[in-house]
C-alpha cells in the first residue's frame, strides 16, 4: 500500500512538472495566451475547492471545518502578506507583464502549500478508504496538469526566465511528492484528520486563486480570459462526472 501510494504521489507530480515545463518550452508565449491559460486554470481549482474539496471537510469534521477552512486561507495570507514581503525580487515591476514578480511568488508560495496537502489528502484518503482514494487521486491528477500550466503562468507573466519556470514547477510536483510521503509517518488515519486535511487544503487554494489570480485576470482589457473562468469550472464538473462514470 505504501509503495502505491508513493507511485501514485509521484504521478501527480510529474503531471504538475510537465505543465509548467510546457509553458516554459517556447522561448515567449503571447500574453493573451498566458491569459487564457491563467484564467482556465483558476476556475478549474476553484471548481476543485467548492465541488469537492468542502463538501467532503464538512461531511468528515461538521463545522469544525469552516474554521479549519480559514486557517489556511489565513496561512497563505500570513506568507504574502508578511514573510514574502521581506523577500528581495527587484522593485522592477514591467508594463507589459500580468502579475508582478512579488505576487507571482505569492502566489508560488500558496500553491506550494496546497500541492503538498494535494499530497497528503492522497496518502491519507487512500489509508483511510482506498475507493474513496483512489476517487481523490483521480481528482488531484485531472487538475495537477492545469496547476502545473498555472505554475508556469504565473511566473512567465511575472517575467522570470524560462528555467526558474521549469524548477518552480518541479518544486511544486516536489511539494505533492512530499505530502503523499506522510504515508510514511501517518499509519492510522482516521475519518477526521482526513476532513482537517481536505479542510485546510480548500482554503490555501481559495486565497490563492480567488485573491492572487481572480484580480490579476479581472484586470485584462478584454473579456474572454473572465469568460474563460467559467470554462474552466465546466472542464471540471464534466471532468469530475467522467470519473464517476469510469470508477463506477
Amino acid at each position: 500500500m505504501k509503495a502505491n501510494i508513493f507511485l501514485f504521489g509521484l504521478i501527480a507530480a510529474i503531471a504538475v512538472a510537465s505543465g509548467g515545463a510546457m509553458i516554459a518550452a517556447r522561448k515567449s508565449w503571447p500574453k493573451r495566451l498566458q491569459e487564457l491559460l491563467l484564467s482556465l486554470s483558476a476556475g478549474f481549482i476553484l471548481a476543485l475547492v467548492f465541488m469537492e474539496l468542502i463538501p467532503a471537510s464538512f461531511a468528515a469534521i461538521g463545522d469544525q471545518a469552516a474554521l479549519v477552512l480559514l486557517l489556511g486561507f489565513a496561512t497563505v495570507h500570513f506568507f504574502e502578506h508578511t514573510i514574502v514581503r521581506h523577500l528581495h525580487f527587484g522593485e522592477e515591476i514591467h508594463a507589459e507583464v500580468m502579475v508582478s514578480r512579488t505576487a507571482g511568488v505569492s502566489a508560488i508560495v500558496g500553491l506550494a502549500i496546497h500541492a503538498f496537502f494535494d499530497g497528503l489528502s492522497i496518502s491519507v484518503g487512500l489509508q483511510y478508504d482506498f475507493y474513496l482514494g483512489l476517487l481523490i487521486f483521480v481528482a488531484v491528477l485531472l487538475h495537477k496538469f492545469p496547476e502545473g500550466l498555472t505554475v508556469g503562468s504565473i511566473m512567465m507573466t511575472a517575467g522570470f526566465r524560462r528555467r526558474t519556470v521549469v524548477l518552480t514547477a518541479a518544486g511544486i510536483g516536489l511539494a505533492t511528492l512530499l505530502g503523499a510521503s506522510s504515508v510514511f509517518v501517518l499509519e492510522h488515519v482516521s475519518g477526521r484528520l482526513a476532513g482537517t486535511a481536505f479542510a485546510f487544503s480548500a482554503g490555501t487554494i481559495v486565497y490563492v486563486g480567488a485573491s492572487d489570480l481572480i484580480p490579476e485576470i479581472n484586470k485584462t482589457e478584454s473579456r474572454i480570459p473572465p469568460l474563460l473562468v467559467f470554462a474552466g469550472i465546466v472542464l471540471f464538473y464534466v471532468s469530475e462526472r467522467l470519473v464517476e462514470m469510469l470508477l463506477r
